[in-house]
């Protein structure tokens, strides 16, 4: 299993952090020692002092392929979940600076929160809705709708360079509202899908 992430994937986002907007998808792993599942916490990592939420939609890869063609894309997932890409913004801004690779600001151990899956059948798969509330205050509220290449696109263009597998998972990109987290905080994703708000990730920063 591995898990493929897509940044700067919501145009404000992009802006937000001063970043261009890509042309084509921008692509980064994380293995899957990453991966925090079950509600259980995450502990504020000492190498950095500037920790960021990223809330997401995550697509699971229902089936194996390689170089798909768009036609067929819909066709590689069928179920959602939310995720959280936690990221060191100190540690990436070296790393931009130098033109260093980004895995240890973005893939480091418990960096990528997942909540459980639904179906897809649940939600409109053109315009989910989904937010994220920290300490119950709402700080991100985002639409698929607004992403710059679709599930479907990254799909496509992803299965270029590495052989989908069933199992995998791919974090989509994160909206517009990314920001700190303290020791103490306590995150909190939520759905919505055609008939109720899901509560579908919790996380506590520790």
């Amino acid at each position: 299993m591995k898990i493929l992430c897509i940044g700067r994937n919501y145009a404000e986002h992009a802006r937000e952090l001063n970043n261009p907007v890509p042309a084509k998808p921008v692509v980064f792993l994380k293995p899957p020692t990453a991966l925090l599942v079950n509600g259980k916490p995450l502990y504020y990592p000492g190498f950095t002092n500037d920790l960021h939420y990223e809330l997401e939609v995550v697509l699971k890869v229902a089936k194996n392929g390689r170089h798909v063609q768009p036609e067929f894309a819909s066709g590689y997932y069928n179920e959602i979940a939310l995720g959280i890409d936690f990221t060191a913004r100190d540690l990436q801004q070296e790393c931009k600076e130098k033109g260093q690779p980004w895995e240890i600001a973005k893939a480091f151990d418990g960096s990528a929160v997942l909540g459980p899956f639904v179906p897809l059948d649940a939600v409109d798969a053109g315009a989910i809705e989904f937010e994220l509330r920290k300490n119950g205050q709402v700080v991100q509220r985002g639409n698929t709708r607004d992403m710059i290449f679709s599930f479907e696109d990254i799909i496509v263009y992803v299965s270029r360079f590495f052989k989908l597998q069933m199992g995998d998972l791919i974090f989509t990109g994160t909206p517009a509202g990314v920001g700190p987290v303290q020791i103490g905080d306590k995150l909190d994703g939520y759905l919505y899908t055609r008939t109720e708000v899901m509560h579908l990730l919790s996380c506590e920063v520790k």
